[in-house]
């Protein structure tokens, strides 16, 4: 997604507007090359995988996640930021905080960024437990990547820790 415009400094930041409680979320596990991509149940109890963005245009990601949040009647975003395992965030975090914050702003809904350490290689393990392929699991790493960032959100006793606390 692309920085075209400077945020209102008077303006709370997404991830600072209150969050829903029911409603389809939408889950984003941010990459430079491909944004996975997962959907909530409207009562935010399970996470299903949906799609796999290929990073290249981005008027094109705009237009799929306004036509993703239109069809699905998403009411907030779920955004994966990779921390380190102290807890620390580096360059890709804040690359991660960047694409969360511009894509609410498209989106015009709530964020919340949620540590997403292990999501890739616990998608991983899932897809070798099943058997597939190399060249089927890189086509679904991601949108897994982004179910299991999601339920994990979802599964949360306390959904506004920050990330990098103490997961559960």
């Amino acid at each position: 997604m692309s920085d075209s415009s400077e945020p209102d400094a008077t303006a709370p930041l997404p991830e600072q507007v209150p969050f829903p409680a029911s409603g389809r979320l939408l889950g984003l596990d941010y990459g430079t090359k491909r944004v996975g991509v997962a959907v909530s149940n409207p009562d935010q109890t399970i996470a299903s995988p949906l799609e796999t963005w290929q990073r290249q245009d981005p008027a094109q990601e705009e237009r799929r996640l306004r036509s993703l949040v239109e069809e699905y009647r998403i009411v907030g975003l779920v955004v994966g930021l990779p921390v380190h395992m102290s807890g620390e965030e580096g360059q890709k975090a804040g690359e991660a905080r960047a694409f969360g914050r511009h894509a609410a702003e498209v989106a015009g809904l709530p964020l919340r960024f949620w540590d997403e350490r292990f999501t890739s290689s616990q998608a991983d393990e899932h897809m070798l437990a099943a058997d597939l392929t190399r060249k089927q699991r890189k086509g679904i790493r991601d949108r897994l990547a982004a179910q299991i960032l999601l339920q994990h959100f979802l599964d949360a006793a306390d959904r506004e820790r920050p990330p990098g606390a103490y997961r559960d």
